[in-house]
């Protein structure tokens, strides 16, 4: 871009400064190096990927390697779903999650030595980075209304550093095993030595657990057959990286007491 005098930078500005007074957003450009006729030329490049955006957020196969849809955004929104079924389950999912958190939250829903206190998430990539990430962004000590804990690798070290601190909390800890597949091995692993604790301790794991997992997978069944607390879905078209507004991450930051409608 060449060099422009006062009176061509103000002229500029105001023909590349935009507002969206709708999502409070400035967008200034002006002093960005380019030239009309690059604007013209990046034209019809714009409107194929604004076209391809629509297609995506209609729910056309974004992952034809797993043909599947990508759609974490409609669960801020569900109205945009694109069909009525996904839009039901997003809408029952959160219900869900609510009332549950209410129930854990006033004791009606408690482990062996009364009201949960504690909550553990088993999980590990996507499945814990966003629950922890929130976690720790937006906590107030003292003001919590329960303390999260992390199992996220398969490290002997760390598990067994968890369970120290949990040992005499295990029953007033809730735990959340998260993984989509129901299958992922380091969860499992997770899974089995903190179930491995609670029977050390003569407690029931079932009685403290509840699963986020795929409908009909391997963690979801083990989930039934064990009689665990409760399941929440987590479907094929939320990636683990974008999960933390489905259950993955929205039951972990309830239970922790924030508002999660406003976090939506």
């Amino acid at each position: 871009m060449p060099q422009l005098d006062s009176n061509q930078l103000w002229e500029r500005f105001k023909k590349y400064y935009t507002e969206f007074p709708s999502i409070n957003l400035s967008l200034d450009i002006s002093r960005m190096d380019f030239t009309e006729k690059f604007i013209e030329e990046m034209r019809p490049r714009l409107a194929k990927a604004f076209k391809a955006m629509d297609e995506l957020e209609a729910g056309a196969i974004a992952n034809p390697d797993e043909n599947r849809m990508v759609g974490h955004y409609w669960l801020r929104n569900s109205d945009l779903a694109p069909t009525p079924e996904i839009k039901a389950a997003i809408d029952q999912t959160l219900t869900d999650i609510k009332a549950f958190t209410a129930k854990v939250h006033a004791g009606e829903i408690n482990g062996a030595d009364g009201k949960f206190e504690h909550f553990l998430v088993i999980g590990i990539g996507g499945s814990a980075l966003g629950p922890q990430f929130v976690a720790k962004a937006l906590t107030q000590p003292g003001k919590d209304r329960m303390t999260p804990w992390f199992i996220d690798n398969t490290d002997p070290d760390g598990i067994d550093q968890i369970k120290a601190k949990l040992v005499n909390l295990l029953g007033k800890t809730l735990i959340i095993v998260i993984s989509k597949s129901g299958g992922t091995k380091e969860t499992r692993n997770g899974m089995l030595e903190i179930q491995a604790a609670y029977d050390e301790a003569g407690l029931s794991f079932s009685d403290h657990a509840v699963a986020v997992t795929g409908e009909g997978s391997n963690l979801d069944q083990v989930a039934t057959a064990g009689g665990w607390i409760q399941r929440f879905p987590m479907w094929d078209w939320v990636g683990g990286r974008t999960s933390e507004t489905s259950a993955v991450g929205l039951l972990p930051a309830a239970l922790q007491g924030f508002e999660i409608d406003e976090f939506l």
